[in-house]
């Protein structure tokens, strides 16, 4: 059974959404919510960015283009953030906050939205498991929350069986790229190897991901090191920044690869890193649906991950990738030396990932999903009567998995 999202008439004026996250370095979640907000319908929704610490890199670029508030919490016990937040909200005349990811923000915008009286509250989650579990405290304030937004089917039924929400409060929609932005350039591909010195033959692993411990960039480098023993040729990409770094670097230095390996730091033309690699890679101990993997499809490039998540959902063994066991850092070198070994495995696992992206999630429809499900509660809430445009997608372990994004809540 599933209840379908209705989308609505056209308010007296654009809805203000408010989107509450801790910063915006150069990640999925926030690459994600950037893309979202560039292509929401300005007739229909006015965004706006809270970031709790810093803009970060692409905090900064937003606020060339929408209001952005940062520093908005002195320190992990600043219980003065739940009034600072509520005026806030009260003076920009926030309709809806949405907190992305779990923790603190999750906790205090929630309870800041419920006292400024903010008619929509919801929490969008792009992970399972720590950093992203929910907590006993932010589970208590389940009452006040309208809705949990889930990124995939799996994703869904973990937050109802694991982090035990309502199944009436899960909602599903499904991450989407812009894949038109996304494609495979091979003028990109020839700038980014000629700038990071890697010949044009040689073959290029990378990975795109902010450098925390959780997506275990050091796998990453040992698998790199196994592989160089039969390919010294290869080498080695990691776009991205983050608290990591140095381990990373020691690690790279330990295994005596230096010259094979590329830490890019934070860059803002993922498709053309994309394009420069052959085979992308993520290494994480636990994911949801990640964007990284959906762009690096979306250039053709194959991918190797963990099954973990919903990644499986994406990677489609055999077809668009591999799967291996979370942490089995042999597997990882053995599929990569396997595509490294057969061209042609490496361009059909490139083209049917790419189709597989186009045909499962757009941009466009997931932006809807979020503005559909935004002004459906605000209706509901206000007791409006508006037209109505209903999703039949209903999510359950037997069911095949759906093309449509439209968010649906979930039933298992």
């Amino acid at each position: 059974m599933s209840r379908s999202v209705v989308s609505q008439t056209k308010n007296e004026r654009p809805m203000r959404i408010l989107f509450l996250i801790t910063s915006m370095p150069v990640g999925g979640a926030e690459t994600l919510l950037v893309n979202m907000v560039r292509r929401m319908d300005r007739d229909r929704v006015e965004p706006l960015l809270g970031c709790m610490k810093e803009k970060g890199v692409l905090g900064e670029v937003l606020a060339d283009e929408i209001p952005v508030f940062e520093n908005l919490i002195n320190h992990k016990f600043d219980i003065g953030v739940v009034g600072r937040l509520a005026s806030l909200f009260q003076k920009e005349k926030i309709d809806a906050v949405i907190t992305v990811g779990a923790g603190d923000k999750m906790f205090w915008g929630r309870l800041a939205a419920r006292r400024a009286k903010v008619p929509v509250i919801l929490s969008a989650l792009h992970s399972t498991g720590w950093p992203d579990g929910v907590g006993r405290l932010n589970r208590m304030l389940t009452g006040i929350t309208d809705g949990f937004i889930a990124v995939a089917k799996d994703h869904a039924r973990y937050q109802i069986e694991q982090e035990r929400f309502p199944e009436s409060k899960v909602f599903m929609i499904p991450n989407g790229i812009d894949t038109d932005r996304f494609q495979f350039s091979d003028t990109a591909r020839d700038r980014w190897r000629q700038e990071c010195g890697i010949p044009a033959d040689s073959p290029v692993m990378g990975i795109v991901a902010a450098l925390r411990s959780e997506k275990n960039h050091a796998q990453f480098v040992d698998a790199a090191a196994i592989v160089l023993k039969q390919r010294e040729d290869a080498h080695f990409v990691i776009a991205g920044e983050g608290p990591e770094r140095e381990l990373i670097e020691s690690k790279v230095a330990e295994h005596g690869i230096e010259k094979n390996f590329h830490l890019l730091g934070s860059i803002d033309d993922i498709p053309g890193v994309l394009s420069m690699i052959d085979i992308f890679t993520l290494t994480s101990h636990n994911e949801a649906s990640p964007v990284s993997i959906l762009e690096a499809m979306s250039c053709e490039r194959p991918v190797v991950a963990p099954n973990v998540g919903s990644i499986h959902e994406s990677v489609l063994e055999g077809k668009t990738g591999f799967l291996v066991d979370a942490g089995d850092t042999t597997a990882t070198a053995d599929r990569w030396l396997r595509l490294i070994d057969d061209s042609n495995l490496t361009d059909q696992m490139g083209s049917a990932a790419r189709e597989h992206v186009i045909a499962n999630g757009s941009l466009a429809s997931m932006t809807d999903g979020y503005m559909d499900l935004v002004e459906k509660i605000y209706s509901e809430k206000r007791g409006k009567q508006n037209g109505q445009r209903k999703s039949t997608v209903a999510i359950a372990p037997a069911l095949p998995q759906s093309t449509s994004t439209t968010p649906t809540s979930t039933s298992v």
